[in-house]
């Protein structure tokens, strides 16, 4: 069953980010464990509420284990470090139908 991390980040500096590697990098450790960007910061209409994330991605994974295996991977750590310390992110793990 597929599962499906989304994230809403806000980043202060995206120049620091695009040059700490991040966005460049974090695919290609995505793919071997499936991961196949959905949605990645691009345009929004709130709808409904007063929720409106600051840029949402969406990567679908084939299942939870492969993107747990993903989230916690030596690989993808000190990616994580840097989007920790250069944005501020809610990461929700969410399984599929």
């Amino acid at each position: 069953m597929a599962a499906f991390l989304l994230a809403d980040v806000s980043v202060p500096d995206m120049q620091a980010y695009i040059d700490s590697g991040y966005l460049e990098m974090v695919p290609k450790l995505a793919a071997p464990y499936g991961g196949v960007y959905r949605a990645r910061g691009g345009a929004m209409e709130q709808l409904e509420g007063d929720w409106l994330p600051a840029r949402m991605i969406i990567i679908e994974f084939p299942d939870m284990q492969q993107l747990k295996a993903f989230y916690e991977s030596e690989e993808y750590l000190p990616y994580r470090n840097i989007r920790q310390q250069l944005a501020t992110s809610k990461l929700v793990a969410l399984e599929g139908l």
